[in-house]
């Protein structure tokens, strides 16, 4: 094989695993699972989507990646707690990731939405 058609396929080949890879994550519904599954669930899986109804806007679909840990999380983005529905509790914590941003003027960081 020639070193520019190899480097072609290579190219596909490592292309493809990275679409399969973010193609993986596994989506749950936590109106149907109780706070300790939907945790245990985060946990096994490491990310997980989860999708549920608004309480405040009925027929509003919500959504987001939850995570076990700040491992999952992209540069510059840390674990931040956060609160979903579940059968037994109408606020069960869980961890998604958030953008960090640094304030110059006071010199600290800063997580919006908290």
């Amino acid at each position: 094989m020639k070193p520019l058609r190899k480097s072609v396929v290579l190219l596909a080949a490592g292309l493809s695993l990275a679409a399969a890879e973010a193609q993986a994550i596994s989506r749950h519904d936590p109106a149907r699972m109780s706070c300790g599954q939907v945790q245990a669930t985060i946990a096994r899986e490491g990310a997980v989507i989860l999708r549920y109804q608004s309480r405040r806007t009925p027929g509003l679909p919500l959504y987001d990646r939850y995570v076990a840990s700040g491992a999952y999380c992209d540069a510059g983005e840390v674990r931040a707690p956060a609160y979903v529905p579940s059968t037994d509790r109408n606020s069960c914590l869980v961890y998604k990731c958030k953008r960090v941003e640094f304030d110059r003027r006071f010199r600290r960081f800063i997580v919006p939405g908290d």
